[in-house]
């Protein structure tokens, strides 16, 4: 008889291992750690084999009681796995009464999610490429090639990334699924490596001095929408992420005490966010106030003043301006100011704070999170915009070291 301690302690081997329990049951081992439950038996003189699940999430008294019941069937002269299609095609159809289709599931699994609107566009963007295959399918009655299918259909037109980015928002389509009933397991764990993948990359970023002296003119000389272009005089000077940039409100905004106040709702670490103003970013904010300060969003949409920019157009307005995707990204204008003012000598954590990449236990009310380090980081940010003046003007100015103080 097995116990628990010695499933947990049951380690994998270069062939499949089974692990008895009785009664035709056993816990077959794979060589990639993978638990699972399996009954042997013979019905009408055929030896067959049962399939209980996966440990832990089946666990040993779960399926002890599974064996005992298929042993019940099997006294009343009935197949346990016939039994098992029977009730599966009962689900399905149940699942089509009930109408859990996978889009509407998906969409319940959406709304559920406590997340910023920028992630809640991009998870409806995601799980879009499924719909119109899928969606109105029974998520119950899905099968892992189906998904496949779409997923590599996705992958066909070259676009790995969102191949691999779907098939995740899938699995969690899926497990939320299997938890409120209305699938038995998810069908993206028996995909793994079925895509191509990616290496990852990073933000590609200006962050050579000169370089960046470079692009702030270039900037400076941006012939397109004044909108557009004090959206990408603000982003160095601010360097926050591009969708809490084009979603910023004249309200957050406090310029005469030079500070920019973030709600957590718009934060991807769901913590408010506390940005100090140099003096360079109060004058670029009142020069656009004179145009936008009527509205809601600091930077309005070009077609309606009720939305804020298009997410591409900051992207844009880089190409316009010479810059590849390999060369620089609105995310990249992060990616300059940490290399930068990592090598200036400003306190990292002071630094990893000013990015926002907050730990999710921090304390989030009242801005106390927010406020860490504040003193420090106004002083960094005043010190950060002088220095982008001096690249701007072509001043060879290096690297130096913050004063202490």
């Amino acid at each position: 008889m097995l116990t628990d301690t010695a499933i947990r302690k049951a380690k994998p081997a270069a062939t499949p291992l089974k692990l008895s329990d009785g009664g035709g049951m056993y816990l077959l081992v794979k060589p990639d750690g993978g638990k699972y439950w399996r009954m042997n038996y013979r019905f009408s003189g055929k030896q067959k084999t049962l399939s209980f699940g996966v440990y832990p999430t089946v666990t040993l008294a779960d399926a002890r009681q599974r064996r005992e019941d298929a042993r019940k069937l099997l006294a009343n002269d009935s197949d346990p796995s016939e039994v098992r299609k029977v009730i599966k095609a009962e689900r399905i159809e149940a699942a089509i009464t009930a109408a859990d289709t996978f889009e509407i599931v998906a969409r319940e699994w959406m709304a559920r999610q406590e997340v910023a609107e920028i992630t809640k566009g991009k998870n409806e963007w995601l799980l879009g490429h499924l719909f119109p295959s899928i969606g109105k399918r029974p998520i119950a009655g899905i099968t892992a090639r189906e998904l496949l299918a779409v997923l590599r259909e996705i992958e066909a037109t070259g676009k790995i990334e969102t191949a691999n980015r779907v098939k995740v928002k899938a699995g969690q389509v899926f497990r939320y699924a299997v938890l409120e009933g209305k699938a038995d397991a998810d069908l993206t764990a028996s995909l793994r490596g079925a895509l191509k993948s990616l290496k990852n990359k990073h933000h590609a970023a200006v962050t050579d001095p000169t370089a960046i002296g470079a692009l702030l003119r270039a900037i400076d000389g941006f012939a397109g929408q004044f909108s557009t272009q004090q959206a990408l005089k603000l982003a160095p000077l601010v360097f926050v992420r591009p969708g809490e940039l084009r979603h910023a409100e004249w309200t957050e905004f406090d310029l005469e005490g030079a500070i920019w106040r973030i709600p957590g709702h718009k934060m991807k670490m769901k913590a408010a966010h506390l940005v100090p103003l140099s003096t360079q970013a109060v004058t670029v904010l009142r020069d656009l106030h004179a145009l936008t300060g009527g509205g809601r969003y600091v930077f309005p949409g070009a077609r309606t003043a009720s939305r804020p920019m298009s997410e591409n157009t900051v992207t844009a307005a880089l190409r316009r301006l010479g810059y590849t995707g390999e060369e620089m990204t609105g995310h990249g204008f992060r990616s300059m100011a940490a290399t930068r003012l990592n090598e200036m000598g400003w306190n990292p954590d002071a630094i990893e704070r000013q990015l926002a990449h907050a730990e999710s236990n921090k304390v989030r009310d009242a801005y106390t999170s927010a406020a860490q380090y504040l003193e420090e980081r106004t002083r960094m940010m005043q010190t950060w915009a002088d220095y982008l003046d001096g690249l701007r003007n072509g001043a060879k100015v290096v690297a130096f070291k913050r004063k202490a103080g």
